[in-house]
């Protein structure tokens, strides 16, 4: 059975070092620093950074073009304030922004950046999500 959660997030990245740059702008620190990847401890998880080809090489597929995109990495704050705050600090760090922070058809708040190597994020607020003190999210009880 495959318990139903994620441990592990790895990005592939094209130059380690510029990506680790932009995440030190943003207050990140990596837990550990090894020559080819980057681990970032999150609240229940780890965050990866991984050069493309070393990571391509990894996945058993050294000759494989990973793309970006296709997936979006979500930061959930308490308010409004909170993610316009947190969207202009990843901007003026180097993000590239994609979408301002904006009421969304939902019924919350959100709005889009990418880092150097076009990995979306998303910076939301979610009036229905309980929002905990460490950070993470509880969705509601089923209705």
């Amino acid at each position: 059975m495959t318990p139903q959660r994620v441990t592990l997030l790895t990005l592939g990245v094209a130059d380690l070092h510029r990506s680790t740059a932009f995440y030190a702008r943003l207050g990140w620190a990596p837990k550990e620093h090894l020559p080819k990847a980057r681990f970032y401890q999150m609240n229940g998880l780890v965050l990866g950074l991984f050069g493309l080809e070393d990571l391509a090489k990894d996945q058993g597929r050294p000759n494989a073009a990973l793309g970006v995109g296709a997936v979006t990495l979500g930061q959930n704050f308490e308010t409004e304030d909170d993610v316009d705050a947190a969207y202009r600090f990843a901007v003026s760090a180097g993000a590239t922004a994609l979408k301002a922070p904006e009421k969304v058809f939902w019924g919350g708040y959100s709005g889009y950046y990418a880092d150097p190597d076009g990995h979306v994020w998303e910076v939301a607020m979610n009036p229905f999500w309980l929002m905990n003190d460490d950070g993470s999210l509880t969705l509601p009880n089923a209705q």
